[in-house]
C-alpha cells in the first residue's frame, strides 16, 4: 500500500460570521511538520470563530504553536476573512507569498502587501492587517512558493512573471481552468522534470451578498476551487 502524503499545506476556507480563507506552508518535512500544520490549522479556525481579528487569530495561534517548538519548526501564512455583505477581506500576511488579484474583470495583478514574521517560533509576531475590497466578479488567487519556484531540470524557476501570464491567459474563465491553466504553464516550463514538492493553489471569486442584498453575479456568495496536484 503506498504511503499517504502528509499535510505539509495548507489551503483551506471556512465560515465563521463571514468566511475565513487560509494558505499556509511548513518549513520542514515528515511527521513532525504534518502534525504541525494540523495542529495550526485547528488553533486558525477556533479562534478565528471566536471572531478575532486576523492579526490577533495569528498571534494567538503562534503563542500556541511556539510552546515546546524545539526544533524551530514554522508556517509562513495568509489569512483572510471575508465580509459576505460588503466584500471586503481583511487579511494578513505572516511571511507568506504575495496574493495576486482580478479587479474589475481586469487581469490578474500581484498584490504587494506588507509581510509580517512567520508563525510559530517569535514570541512577538507583529503582523499588520489590511483590506482587499472586492465586487461581484472580482477574483483573488492564492499558492503556496513551489508554484514559482518550480524548476527545470537546469535550475531555472517558473517564477512570478510566467504565473501571472498563466493566470491572464482566461482570467475570466471557470475557476477550475484558471488553476488548470496555471499548473498546464508549470508542467510545459519543466518540461518533464520532477516537481520536489506539491503544488498548492486556491482561486476563490466574490459573487457578492448571498442574502440578495447587494449586487451579485451568476451564483452567491463567493465560489472557490482549491487545487493541491
Amino acid at each position: 500500500m503506498p504511503p499517504c502524503p502528509l499535510p505539509r499545506r495548507l489551503a483551506a476556507i471556512f465560515t465563521i460570521s463571514s468566511l475565513g480563507v487560509v494558505m499556509a506552508d511548513v518549513s520542514d518535512k515528515g511527521v513532525p511538520a504534518a502534525l504541525f500544520m494540523m495542529t495550526a490549522r485547528t488553533l486558525v479556525q477556533i479562534y478565528a470563530k471566536m471572531n478575532l481579528s486576523p492579526s490577533e487569530t495569528l498571534r494567538k495561534t503562534n503563542e500556541r504553536l511556539r510552546v515546546n517548538n524545539q526544533a524551530s519548526v514554522f508556517i509562513t501564512a495568509w489569512f483572510g476573512i471575508l465580509d459576505l455583505t460588503t466584500g471586503v477581506i481583511t487579511a494578513v500576511n505572516a511571511g507568506h507569498e504575495y496574493s495576486v488579484l482580478r479587479s474589475g474583470r481586469q487581469d490578474f495583478q500581484m498584490l504587494r502587501d506588507k509581510h509580517g514574521f512567520v508563525v510559530g517560533v517569535s514570541e512577538k509576531t507583529k503582523l499588520t492587517a489590511y483590506e482587499i475590497r472586492m465586487v461581484p466578479g472580482d477574483r483573488l488567487f492564492l499558492y503556496t512558493d513551489r508554484v514559482p519556484e518550480a524548476q527545470k531540470a537546469d535550475g531555472k524557476m517558473f517564477g512570478m512573471e510566467r504565473m501571472i501570464a498563466a493566470l491572464n491567459e482566461a482570467p475570466g474563465a471557470l475557476l477550475e481552468q484558471v488553476l488548470a491553466n496555471v499548473r498546464g504553464a508549470v508542467d510545459d516550463f519543466i518540461d518533464g522534470a520532477k516537481l520536489f514538492d506539491d503544488l498548492t493553489m486556491l482561486c476563490l471569486e466574490y459573487r457578492g451578498c448571498p442574502d440578495g442584498q447587494g449586487r451579485k453575479t451568476e451564483g452567491e456568495g463567493p465560489g472557490t476551487a482549491p487545487s493541491e496536484p
